[in-house]
């Protein structure tokens, strides 16, 4: 009886600890979380704020990828003010997920898409805190960014298996780190905004399909802006014409070794 005892001890143990948990045993593939904000949206700062704070976490790969709907609107005697961060491709890739998720090409900031699956409010923390988990339980590839084996570039490694896709697109997320902007009109006139994460540049690698594959990334992924402001990059891997997020990661930090 001591012997079962102390089996059934040990074995709760290791449940509450977590020791029988898949998740334990490796590090989660991380979320993709994309906001898609502009500067000339009044709601749209906790929307960054939040997104700021997510940047910090190691189990997602959060972007912002600012729009240009909003420039050419004038709020009142305050008048018009341009994005600097704003791109037609960013308001496209907007309106490619609102078809796929709801069906429609209507648009709004802040909206944040969640691996290309779920969409909420960016500033609705609850509602994307709900998005984020159900997406962490969703099967995806394994993603490998480690320096080339002849040095000076960096290489990615795509691996195992992603839920319900066996072909995808792979891309190469740029952005800047940070940015502080002085908005001088709009509805945000008179505001110090601060972004985090801002995609500046998003290239096709590539294609996979099924196999284990290894790709390199240009020798600009980490280089600094023309600005000489610190960029960071992250490689997406997501189903053909726009759909799911199969797998992504962050480049590591710093020059590749």
């Amino acid at each position: 009886m001591s012997y079962i005892r102390t089996l059934f001890t040990a074995l709760s143990v290791m449940f509450v600890t977590g020791m029988f948990s898949p998740a334990s045993a490796q590090n989660p593939a991380p979320v993709v979380v994309e906001l898609f904000p502009s500067q000339g949206c009044y709601s749209c700062p906790p929307a960054e704020a939040y997104l700021g704070e997510l940047a910090e976490q190691s189990e997602i790969v959060a972007l912002e990828f600012h729009v240009d709907y909003w420039d050419s609107l004038t709020y009142m005697w305050h008048g018009q003010w341009k994005d600097p961060f704003s791109s037609p491709q960013y308001t496209a890739r907007q309106r490619d997920y609102n078809v796929a998720i709801r069906g429609q090409s209507g648009v709004y900031t802040p909206q944040m898409i969640i691996d290309g699956r779920y969409e909420a409010v960016g500033s609705r923390r609850s509602q994307v805190a709900d998005a984020i988990d159900r997406a962490s339980h969703v099967r995806k590839l394994d993603v490998a960014i480690t320096p080339a084996s002849g040095g000076g570039a960096l290489e990615v490694t795509l691996s195992g298996s992603a839920g319900g896709s066996d072909i995808a697109d792979v891309f190469l997320a740029r952005f800047l780190d940070r940015a502080e902007t002085e908005v001088e009109k709009g509805e945000n006139h008179g505001k110090i905004l601060v972004s985090r994460h801002i995609v500046r540049d998003l290239r096709k690698l590539g294609n996979w399909q099924g196999a284990e594959k290894k790709l390199r990334l240009p020798n600009d992924a980490l280089a600094d802006n023309p600005e000489g402001k610190a960029m960071g990059c992250a490689v997406l891997v997501q189903a053909p014409n726009q759909g799911h997020i199969l797998g992504a990661a962050l480049c590591p930090r710093g020059p590749a070794s």
